[in-house]
């Protein structure tokens, strides 16, 4: 077995025997990871709350065939903004599940780390209502989605576009249409979430236009996943 270091996000944990604990882990340099953290689960601990979900921590493992195994782990950064508010632990908890289910193990993939890392970072300076939507088309993105919005992904007209199709790629216009209906103001918003406008747009306060690219979003990400996100239910989206 070979010891090395990296630095990663945890997405999930699972129970092993009666002190242990697997943990998933998105790195920086190893792509996702699974570990074994033994002992974990006792009360004297040293790594004590450190290798939880959401934490961002340092690591020291030993590669295993399947499993590696956690020597060492220091926290980075704990997240406490985000433990401290439900509805951010909900949003959060999103973003590290549509992580787990793209990331590919050992496969390094320094963008999809560094988007989640800034997410969480992003979530935890505030509640933005447009954050995790924004989220999960920046993922839809790296993951080679990227829908056309300007023109009708059918015909190509330019103008009257007034649907979004998942599975067509994009927006319709009224003679095309399938889908859902999307609002000018909705597809506006995706325009700028996808097209380096991010920071302002997150910017926009809850209403119907940022409740739309909410569930579609969603949508997306599920449709692309082909899955439901657990999460998501919570959140209470239809």
């Amino acid at each position: 077995m070979s010891l090395y270091r990296d630095q990663g996000v945890v997405l999930r944990t699972i129970k092993l025997g009666e002190a242990d604990r697997i943990v998933s882990i998105a790195t920086q340099g190893h792509g996702k990871v699974r570990a074994v953290v033994k002992g974990v689960r006792k009360t004297k601990s040293r790594f004590g709350a450190r290798l939880e979900p959401i934490s961002h921590v340092a690591l020291q493992l030993y590669q295993g065939r399947e499993l590696d195994t956690v020597t060492q782990a220091d926290t980075l950064d704990h997240f406490r903004p985000i433990r401290e508010d439900l509805d951010r632990v909900g949003k959060a908890t999103s973003m590290l599940e549509a992580v787990d289910q793209v990331a590919q193990e050992r496969q390094s993939n320094v963008r999809l780390y560094q988007m989640l890392v800034g997410g969480l970072r992003a979530l935890a300076a505030r509640d933005a209502p447009l954050l995790l939507p924004a989220f999960f088309w920046k993922l839809l993105a790296l993951e080679g989605f990227h829908p056309v919005l300007d023109r009708c992904v059918s015909c190509g007209a330019a103008d009257g576009l007034v649907a979004f199709d998942i599975g067509e790629g994009g927006v319709l216009c009224r003679s095309c249409r399938t889908g859902f209906a999307i609002s000018p103001d909705a597809l506006s918003l995706v325009r700028r979430i996808l097209g380096g406008d991010l920071a302002r747009t997150l910017d926009e306060p809850h209403g119907p236009a940022v409740a739309e690219v909410d569930t579609l979003a969603a949508r997306a990400m599920e449709h692309h996943l082909e899955r439901r996100l657990r999460s998501l239910r919570v959140l209470d989206r239809s």
